[in-house]
């Protein structure tokens, strides 16, 4: 891995008002009523940012609407980073990111991702905390670490009864949310609103166009942003794509398929070095040591290791071939009943004092974008069929979560469409564990002629910069520099590393 990946903690911890005509606010998903004006620019004030984030980067404080459909009631504060372009002349305009998450801090991105120096040269790279989210206006349910952790790694259900005990455990975080002291800003964490957040930022920058480029469940955000706003959108990548209905319920449960996809190159790399790591000298038999350990870990824990997290520390590290041989010491240590290696960037955010804003805002924006099923038999029909189907993970990720608790969505989901300009770009591994293959066609068939996809013969959560796939990396690269777009969807083959 060649940077630090913010959207790793996801998995461990996982402009204007809306001003367009009634047709562009229909495909906005929100209802056709109508819509205050453009507020006047207000050029945002630089200055330090805060606490730990980077001394390279200038931050700013922009004030939006809670509501957008109530632009003149409450508001709320979303937190901008700028790390700025070095070459004025070259400039072509500005960057924004989003690490993904959802819930993670964008603020100190622009300095964490090592962008090629041509990327660098044309743009002014801009990050932001998305709302509900660190620095920005922050949600809270109260969680203490214990209850956090359970948010994205909820006891592995080995049977319809642990799915039921389950049910109370998610039914009492879902409560402690919708009953905390931020409770009056859950409906409104939502993806679509974070675009039009977006869209204000946009219009402080003082620029009639963003270009973006997303990670994980960045691609979602990044999607919807051009979806709403299409000629405001100027050069969009989509690392790592969700399905084009976002992060739900079906999305979580094709990881399930995703760990089957990518496992494999993990057992052939362990495989090939039985005396050193001692899981087995063929895949076959790594795969069944998986098996072998998760349920000995489940009956009985080893050095603070049950069978969840097992299953947990198992999937997160199958994101980057980086972290194969940490992995595969992980489990012969425990296979010995000796402490594994430490395996970093699983406790939170970073140090300090602990905070339960990653999960609250988890949850407030993927419990807020999509209804859940709310059936307990729901659950516990997908478990025994995920179980079967997917049997290393499935049961993991169908299991209930708080949002089968959650409120409905304040406001219809946002149908993403392919009216507006050809200028996104979808990067893709073919063997991704946490955003499969499967769901990335889909978002690319949603947005149609509007994009170009590369696929790239590799494994692993997120494609550009973390692997010497030069193929990929210049794909995007180029695109980002110097507009140049493959003319139809494009295969990277695999490269060995050097």
């Amino acid at each position: 891995m060649r940077r630090p990946r913010l959207a790793a903690l996801a998995f461990v911890v996982g402009a204007a008002a809306v001003t367009a005509c009634v047709s562009q606010a229909a495909t906005a998903g929100m209802p056709s009523r109508p819509q205050a004006s453009a507020p006047p620019r207000s050029p945002l004030r630089w200055g330090p940012c805060p606490s730990t984030t980077k001394a390279a980067l200038t931050c700013a404080k922009l004030t939006v609407p809670l509501d957008y459909h109530h632009p003149d009631g409450r508001t709320i504060g979303v937190e901008v980073s700028r790390l700025a372009s070095t070459k004025p002349a070259e400039k072509r305009g500005v960057l924004l990111l989003d690490p993904g998450g959802p819930g993670l801090p964008g603020l100190p991105v622009p300095a964490l991702l090592t962008l090629p120096q041509k990327v660098r040269d044309r743009y002014d790279v801009i990050g932001f905390d998305p709302r509900g989210v660190g620095q920005s206006t922050p949600v809270t349910c109260n969680f203490t670490p214990a209850q956090g952790g359970v948010v994205s790694t909820p006891p592995n259900p080995g049977s319809a009864a642990d799915v039921a005990e389950q049910a109370a455990t998610a039914k009492k975080l879902a409560t402690q949310c919708t009953t905390s002291k931020t409770a009056s800003l859950l409906p409104y964490i939502t993806t679509a609103n974070t675009a039009r957040d977006m869209d204000r930022i946009r219009a402080a920058l003082g620029v009639p166009k963003i270009s973006y480029y997303g990670e994980s469940y960045g691609t979602y955000l990044g999607a919807v942003y051009t979806t709403l706003f299409p000629h405001r959108s100027d050069r969009i990548v989509l690392d790592s794509s969700l399905p084009p209905e976002g992060y739900d319920i079906e999305y979580l449960r094709s990881q399930g398929a995703g760990f089957e996809t990518r496992f494999p190159d993990f057992a052939k790399f362990a495989a090939a070095a039985p005396r050193k790591y001692h899981l087995g000298s063929t895949p076959t038999a790594v795969r069944e040591k998986y098996f072998q350990l998760a349920a000995r870990l489940d009956h009985k824990p080893v050095q603070g290791y049950d069978g969840t997290a097992f299953r947990a520390v198992t999937a997160g590290m199958l994101r980057a071939d980086s972290e194969r041989a940490k992995l595969a010491e992980t489990w012969h240590a425990l296979d010995t009943n000796q402490p594994p290696p430490d395996s970093g960037g699983t406790g939170g955010t970073g140090g300090g004092a602990y905070s339960d804003n990653y999960p609250a805002a988890y949850l407030a924006v993927t419990c807020g974008d999509s209804r859940w099923p709310t059936s307990l038999a729901t659950y516990q029909h997908n478990v025994a069929v995920d179980r079967v189907r997917y049997p290393m993970y499935g049961a993991f990720t169908a299991n209930i979560r708080p949002c089968a608790f959650w409120p409905a969505p304040a406001e219809p989901k946002v149908r993403l469409a392919d009216r507006g300009p050809s200028d996104v770009l979808m990067v893709q591994n073919l063997r991704d564990p946490a955003t499969p293959l499967s769901g990335a066609l889909r978002t690319r068939r949603a947005l149609a002629g509007r994009a170009r996809m590369v696929t790239i013969d590799q494994g692993g959560h997120v494609a550009y910069l973390n692997s010497s796939n030069a193929c990929g990396n210049a794909a995007v690269t180029d695109y980002l520099a110097t507009g140049k777009r493959p003319a139809r969807d494009a295969f990277c083959p695999a490269q060995s590393a050097r």
